[in-house]
């Protein structure tokens, strides 16, 4: 301030010494200076008064030349006042003198101005048409003008480079308030490219105002991480720059990116902040105003979510009061209540918009409509599914459940929610690009509203009517007739407010579920009272604005002046969420997967299983609800862990148990709530269907256990009974298509344990279960189970136990469980159950935890202290988990032994691996770290450098698919000394890597002594790259060297090939997938013993083999030599004959234990052709059809083979044989009557094959034509041949047969070297 005051006092020197001479020029200069002075400190009147003096000057005693600057200095301090009138005149004579001086760049920074100041025109809709095309005319204008000067700078002038990049921001600017996100955010990139490029100063003013826009680009997408990152540098440049202004506004964006994720307090303190720099600055009331209005309005959003607290324990006690009244009449009375309560929640998440909690909320509201058969309540549920859909811009399914709901207003005629939908559909068609068809679903929703007579549904879809044409169509007139019917709409309404107000103080009274209400309502499907009911709330509510998250945050302003008392209605009645003018596209939300539809019937669903429970499908709905971590989401953590009352804890998460009785849910993979309680207290199974019947002898034997099963009234979906140690367990294990019998007996003995009593949990003992009968008839498969349907309440399950192992760590996680009242995630449980690890082996991935779901498993590592890995793989975790996972390693004390870290397919960011580097423990520990598929993006690039420098244990790195560039691979080799222990890195699927950064890697790794894994899957590698990667297999023993898809072509692949066999006996993994090798390639290795004899495992996938391929792989397979375990060859065209001949080739080979064929047969094309073995030899070249099969004699001998038990162990290998040999005579026998024998003779071959194959463990068939009948066929070959016990997956197209012992379907990133 010291330095600005001097300037000022020596420029009003200066000004007084050329007035005493007489200078009117100088006087005239100086003037200019000090209205620049001051209006840079937001001292605009005080500018205004020296920019007179300047123009008074200019006309009265110089050329008009003079004029310019002052003209530009009037425009611009008249648009800061907002004085739009004053600002046109001085920005028009401007541009007149600017073209008559013949002044190119007056021209452009006039057209700026214009445009500028149309631009605020039409925000503040003043005469909006005319405004924005003035805007864009200006503008473009403008941008024309600085990229000529740009190329054809003038000799005296810079090279015009920062206006040129304001250019961009203007045009962009003016695109992000028409709705164009993606088109705004294409323009400010590119813009940021320009700066770079162009090499402009990293702090910049032009910068700023980039960084400024694109984040508010990427709030309004939802991308929060992004939004923060340019806001932050638009705050650090502005600060670094003095820009006062631009600071505040940068803090009135942050505040606002707070406000979108429900961060009220950190919300607060930006305003504050901004609220602090805009009073240290004059005249910029306006500013102060709207920040005072937006602390003002953030502390009311506050005081809703803390209502919504109070509100979701209401709805915890009502849903536990429901799973007590079910079967008996005060039902209905509860589930009624349920519904009022819904409707509370759905309208304070919209209030805050919440939009992954109403969309929570309204599908719950959803299953209790459709259970109490209320056609309108349940097309509002849908209404509000829809609308959340389009909040979160998933724009099919906001479609596909507002068709829905319009499809049920329709038959009960009910206009105002017909109204109302057709808006939403004309939101989601208008984003989707559809403009025609979303004006036509606009116009609907008028003449709805007109035909019901709902004034506010008029206006509203008057204004998408004007927006649509405004800004999608160009038509001035429709345009102007709109704006005339809503100004007519408006002054028809003015009483409207005090009208909302009367009736909202009658409205309690009309809630329905809040009061007494008749058990024995007949005909609920029809119940003119239920709808009249709905009807009234309706109208009580539309009537009232909407606070949207779609509109920047002073908009909500406008909201709070409206009384108190019709602010409550709006928070308690909200029916339907009125859509108003769209000014800003609707955001997008985080990924979140679609729940199941069950619409159709109320008795398909079960009972909602609590938020975090990952067995139920319903959670991943619910993925997006936000963690306390740092990293933003889209709601807040509304519930907290614990309960401050004195009371025992109550279940935050939806418990279906009392408080009193400390009970626990436990989600089946039905979706259905486990019960396993620690007190006497439990329900009574009052004879509802919904309930299943309690264990006599548990209830009796364990006075303190309870354990129920609450499941739906289809009478279609029974449970089945096991019985283990003489209690009873009842459950549905038919949910999952690649369930198996083991994970049954897993799942039973997790069951069994939850079910105890307290003191028989203290030593952790779970019990370990052989089989399980029928009767005296072991069951191996669930296919049996499925024999039970229509029998399985008559029928018990013997479950027999044949151990006990303790489970230290499972004891832990369910005493935590209890503590926070959490629900124990069964799929957790089952991996912490693997009896073929150890508890220092956490592996728990794929169990759909949450940042708060994963509380108790980190706080029973906290107290079993040691580890040696954690696998949290393919979970739905963000940086909060990781900041709890430091202080756990911190906490254990722990200096010794290796720990493997796999966090792969999570949603970290770059500041988890921060954790990783503010822990010392890890420095001497950490041996494996596995982070690929997370977005680290380069900001990660020096968190990696001081992970590689200072964990000196580091032998296994993974950064596959983390969005990093050269940058961050350039500070990895700079890291890489030549004392790392680094033996395996993987840097696949990133992009853009240059080769140079490549190559520099490559030279960091031939320092490195123990190096021989490299995984570069997915990386374009140049002729030069190849040449060093060739170097570095030369120089170095590399065991696994993954390659596909980087398009090093077949002479790429042979070069790289002999390079890692020279002169080096190793064996070795190769993955040339989608490389574009040829048969060639085949052809040169199967004629060169080192590379048979050197390589383990080898991918060939999607590379065109052909059928010559299979000749020379053919002959590979039976040199003694090779020793191949892992074969891929998966879409490699090679023919059903070449995949035949394959099987054939592995008759003699005692080494391949993996076979990948799948997707090789072209089933599209026709076969004319016979298969003539006489003619071909031993395989045929031409492909039989074999979805022939079907019809030919061989589905009737499947179907007589099929009566016979196939079995999956050795046990029943009598049984196996008897099956095969039927086959094998019926076969003969039918292909003898039938002149068609040819698919027969060649599935003979192919189960001949498959029985030949002994010393194979895993095959894969899948997608090559065989029907799922051959395929059952070519399975008893399989199961018939294998010396363990056999398994198969055949479900569609796919068809994997497999050992005991080894996995099916493991995807591709869990894969071990």
């Amino acid at each position: 301030m010291a330095r600005e005051e001097a300037k000022l006092s020596e420029a009003k020197a200066s000004y007084r010494s050329a007035k005493a001479i007489g200078n009117h020029e100088e006087e005239a200069r100086w003037a200019n200076v000090i209205g620049n002075l001051l209006k840079d400190r937001g001292e605009y009147l005080q500018a205004l008064n020296w920019f007179d003096i300047d123009y008074h000057l200019c006309t009265k005693y110089l050329s008009p030349k003079h004029s310019l600057a002052t003209c530009q200095s009037l425009g611009e301090v008249y648009l800061r006042l907002e004085r739009f009138e004053d600002a046109l005149v001085y920005q028009k004579k401007h541009l007149m003198l600017a073209e008559e001086a013949n002044d190119l760049v007056e021209q452009q920074r006039a057209n700026t101005q214009l445009g500028r100041t149309y631009h605020e025109m039409y925000l503040k809709s003043l005469d909006e048409h005319q405004s924005v095309q003035n805007a864009k005319k200006y503008f473009k204008s403008a941008m024309k003008l600085a990229q000529a000067i740009k190329d054809n700078p003038p000799s005296n002038k810079s090279f015009f480079i920062k206006e040129y990049i304001d250019a961009h921001n203007n045009v962009g600017l003016l695109e992000l308030d028409r709705d164009n996100l993606e088109e705004a955010e294409k323009i400010l990139t590119k813009a940021l490219v320009i700066c770079d490029q162009e090499e402009v100063n990293e702090y910049d003013d032009g910068r700023t105002r980039l960084h400024h826009n694109l984040g508010k680009i990427y709030t309004e997408l939802r991308m929060w991480e992004n939004a923060r990152e340019h806001i932050e540098k638009d705050i650090l440049i502005c600060k670094q720059i003095g820009h006062c202004e631009g600071e505040a506004k940068g803090y009135i964006n942050l505040g606002e990116l707070h406000n979108r994720v429900q961060k009220y307090q950190e919300a607060i303190l930006c305003y504050q902040k901004a609220l602090d720099l805009a009073n240290s600055m004059e005249d910029e009331d306006a500013l102060v105003r709207q920040i005072e209005d937006n602390i003002k309005t953030v502390k009311e959003l506050g005081k809703v979510m803390d209502d919504m607290k109070r509100e979701e324990q209401n709805l915890k006690k009502l849903t536990r009061d429901m799973a007590i009244a079910r079967g008996t009449t005060h039902k209905r009375n509860c589930q009624l209540k349920q519904i009022a309560s819904l409707d509370v929640l759905i309208n304070k998440s919209e209030t805050i918009s919440a939009w992954p909690k109403v969309l929570e909320f309204a599908k719950k509201k959803k299953k209790v409509a459709t259970e109490i058969c209320d056609k309108e309540k349940i097309a509002d549920s849908l209404l509000s599914i829809g609308e959340s859909y389009l909040k979160l811009r998933k724009f099919q399914k906001a479609l596909k459940w507002c068709m829905k709901s319009l499809k049920i207003y329709k038959s009960l005629g009910n206009l105002e929610g017909q109204a109302l939908t057709q808006i939403n559909i004309g939101h989601v068609l208008d984003s989707e690009g559809y403009y025609e068809e979303a004006l036509n679903a606009f116009t609907d929703s008028y003449r709805l509203a007109v035909e019901g007579k709902l004034s506010y549904v008029q206006r509203t879809a008057l204004e998408n009517m004007h927006y649509s044409n405004l800004n999608r169509f160009d038509d001035v007139e429709e345009t102007r007739r709109l704006q005339l019917e809503i100004d007519k709409l408006e002054q028809n309404n003015e009483g409207l407010e005090t009208e909302i107000t009367a009736e909202d103080r009658c409205s309690e009274s009309s809630t329905e579920g809040s009061g007494d209400f008749s058990d024995n309502m007949p005909n609920a499907c029809c119940s003119e009272e239920i709808r009249n009911s709905q009807s009234s709330k309706s109208q009580s509510l539309n009537q009232k604005e909407e606070l949207n998250d779609d509109v920047p945050l002073i908009s909500l302003i406008r909201s709070t002046k409206v009384s108190s008392k019709m602010k409550s209605a709006h928070l308690e009645n909200n029916e339907h969420g009125v859509v108003g003018r769209k000014r800003i596209r609707l955001v997008l939300s985080d990924d979140e997967d679609e729940m199941s539809d069950e619409a159709e019937s109320p008795k398909v669903r079960h009972n909602k299983i609590p938020l975090n429970v990952a067995t139920s499908s319903e959670v991943k709905t619910r993925s997006n609800t936000a963690s306390p971590t740092t990293k933003f989401q889209d709601v807040s953590a509304f519930t907290s862990n614990c309960a401050t009352r004195s009371d025992p804890p109550v279940n935050t998460e939806e418990s279906s148990s009392s408080c009193k009785s400390r009970t626990l849910n436990m989600a089946t993979p039905e979706g259905k709530s486990f019960r396993a309680s620690s007190s006497g207290e439990g329900f009574n199974a009052s004879g509802s269907k919904c309930d299943v019947s309690v264990s006599g002898n548990i209830l009796h034997k364990n006075d303190a256990a309870q354990f129920m099963l609450l499941t739906s009234d289809d009478k279609h979906n029974q449970c089945i009974t096991f019985e283990i140690d003489e209690d009873i367990i009842q459950d549905s294990f038919m949910a999952s298509d690649n369930l198996s019998i083991e994970s049954v007996k897993v799942q039973l003995a997790c069951l069994y344990y939850l079910q105890l009593p307290m003191e028989r949990k203290l030593e952790g003992l779970l019990p370990i279960i052989q089989n399980v009968k029928c009767g005296e008839k072991v069951i191996e498969s669930l296919e049996t189970i499925k024999t039970f349907r229509g029998h399985m309440g008559k029928i018990v399950v013997e479950a027999v136990i044949d151990g006990w192992v303790q489970k230290r760590l499972i004891k832990l996680y369910t005493d935590y469980c209890y503590k926070v009242s959490e629900t124990p995630n069964m799929k957790l449980l089952k991996k912490l159950y693997d009896l073929e690890v150890s508890d220092d082996e956490v592996t728990v991935s794929e169990c759909e935890l949450q940042d708060l779901s994963i509380t108790p498993l980190l706080n029973a590592l906290h107290a079993h202290k040691t580890f040696a890995m954690l696998d949290l793989s393919h979970n739905l975790l963000g940086n909060g988990t990781m900041e709890k996972l430091q202080q756990v390693l911190t906490s254990s004390g722990q200096k010794y032994g290796g720990l493997t870290l796999d966090l792969h397919c999570n949603s970290f960011g770059p500041t988890a691996l921060f954790q990783i580097c503010e822990c010392p423990l890890l420095f001497t520990r950490l041996e494996v770290l596995n982070i690929s598929g997370n977005r680290l993006t380069d900001a990660c690039a020096s968190y990696l450098s001081t992970i590689l420098e200072n964990c000196k244990a580091l032998c296994s790195l993974s950064i596959e698919r983390c969005s990093i560039t050269s940058r961050t691979i350039q500070k990895v080799a700079d890291a890489l000394s030549a004392g790392s222990v680094l033996e395996q890195l993987c840097i696949g699927y990133n992009k853009p890597i240059s080769g140079s950064a490549i190559t520099n890697l490559l030279v960091k790794l031939g320092t490195l002594k123990r190096f021989s894994k490299l995984n570069m899957n997915g990386l374009k590698l140049s002729k030069l790259v190849v040449d060093n990667l060739c170097q570095l297999a030369k120089h170095l023993s590399l065991s696994v060297l993954m390659l596909g898809e980087t398009g090093i072509g077949l002479d790429g692949a042979l070069l790289v090939t002999e390079s890692l066999f020279h002169g080096i006996e190793e064996f070795v993994k190769l993955d040339l997938s989608y490389c574009g090798v040829t048969y060639n390639y085949a052809v040169k290795l199967s004629t060169n013993s080192s590379m048979v004899c050197g390589i383990l495992e080898l991918s060939l996938s999607g590379n065109p083999i052909m059928q010559e391929g299979s000749n020379a792989l053919s002959s590979m397979l039976l040199n003694s030599q090779c020793c191949l375990k892992v074969l891929v060859l998966q879409k490699c065209q090679l023919g059903i004959s070449g995949v035949l001949q394959i099987i054939q080739a592995l008759s003699g080979n005692a080494f391949l234990e993996e076979l990948n064929l799948a997707e090789n047969a072209d089933i599209g094309k026709e076969y004319s052709a016979p298969y003539d073995v006489a003619e071909k030899g031993s395989v045929g070249l031409s492909q039989p059809n074999l979805n022939m099969l079907e019809s030919s004699p061989l589905v009737s001998v499947f179907k007589d083979v099929s009566q016979l038990e196939v079995a999956d162990s050795e046990d029943d290998e009598v049984g196996v044989e008897a099956a095969a040999s039927a086959r094998n005579q019926s076969c003969s026998s039918s292909c003898q009557r039938n002149s068609s024998s040819t698919e027969c003779q060649f599935l003979e071959e192919f189960s001949t094959a498959i029985d030949m194959a002994k010393n194979l463990r895993f095959l894969d068939l899948s997608k090559n034509g065989f029907s799922t009948q051959c395929a059952e066929i070519l399975y008893s070959s399989w199961s018939r041949s294998r010396s363990v016990s056999a398994r198969r997956h055949i479900k569609d197209k796919t068809i994997h047969f497999f050992v005991e012992g080894m996995m099916c379907c493991v995807k591709p990133c869990c894969r071990k070297d």
